[in-house]
């Protein structure tokens, strides 16, 4: 039988399916409501500048805008952890797909797979950092304000299933240290999006069409570039509309920001 467990805060009720890490981290965080010491929403950034201190930096863009490209590049630099969006268990959550199950069906399914990815991006933040930068692919702040966001819009994800969403993302803000302290914004076009999508043939991507990608990139802007939603941190943008050799120049260009050497502004 499948293991589930109630969670009970205040007098809300979340219930889950998890592989057992996770469960067993997030029964420890669902069961304790109060704020936790240091928990905040944002943080002064200069203080990290020169080197001292731990800082969260988050990658930030459209389906196919280059994320991964930056990830490998800073993977190699010494003192840095990369935390990779975890895709692979969005495609087996005990044996279910969850994210083809969705794009297949999003009206039925996006409640079911976002409930997941808040899941699995709060446990991904609230985890010991290993390295001085840690560098996480997307955020639990984008999976609100630019997925959950555009499923609503869109009339994919009813308004209960939305507002209950957003209920608990705001809980975990209260709650939670989910903070970034600097964000890459990778701000690519939903053309260029789509070709790459095309070249590199994910399964669950093969049908995603062009408005999916223009009405995530309008969110992306409209968050980012507009702050139309909360912002949690700085926000570098660099034009990623080229070819790999040029993007990684543009890190080489950014890198004492992103890696934290400099004060951000």
């Amino acid at each position: 039988m499948q293991a589930v467990r109630h969670f009970f805060c205040k007098q809300s009720l979340w219930t889950i399916s998890a592989a057992p890490g996770v469960r067993n981290r997030l029964i420890a965080i669902a069961m304790d409501g109060s704020p936790k010491a240091g928990v905040h929403q944002s943080k002064s950034l200069t203080a990290k500048a020169g080197g001292s201190g731990n800082i969260t930096v988050c990658v930030e863009g459209n389906i196919g805008s280059g994320k991964t490209t930056l990830l490998d590049y800073f993977r190699t630099k010494p003192g840095v952890e990369v935390i990779q969006e975890p895709v692979e268990m969005w495609r087996n959550v005990r044996g279910h797909n969850a994210l083809e199950q969705m794009y297949q069906d999003p009206s039925r399914w996006s409640m079911t797979l976002q409930t997941y990815v808040q899941l699995t991006m709060l446990d991904i933040h609230t985890r010991p950092q290993k390295e001085p930068v840690r560098m996480m692919e997307r955020s639990i702040h984008s999976a609100r304000y630019c997925f959950v966001q555009n499923l609503h819009n869109s009339g994919n994800m009813s308004d209960i299933e939305f507002v209950i969403l957003d209920e608990w993302y705001q809980w975990i803000l209260r709650s939670q240290d989910v903070h970034a302290d600097r964000i890459v914004y990778l701000e690519t076009s939903p053309e260029t999006c789509h070709d790459r999508i095309m070249k590199r043939c994910r399964s669950e991507e093969t049908g995603i069409p062009i408005e999916l990608l223009q009405n995530l990139h309008t969110l992306h802007e409209d968050w980012l570039k507009h702050k139309r939603f909360p912002l949690q941190a700085s926000v570098l943008v660099i034009d990623a509309d080229c070819d790999d050799s040029s993007i990684i120049e543009k890190y080489r260009e950014h890198e004492d920001w992103i890696m934290g050497r400099t004060a951000a502004s």
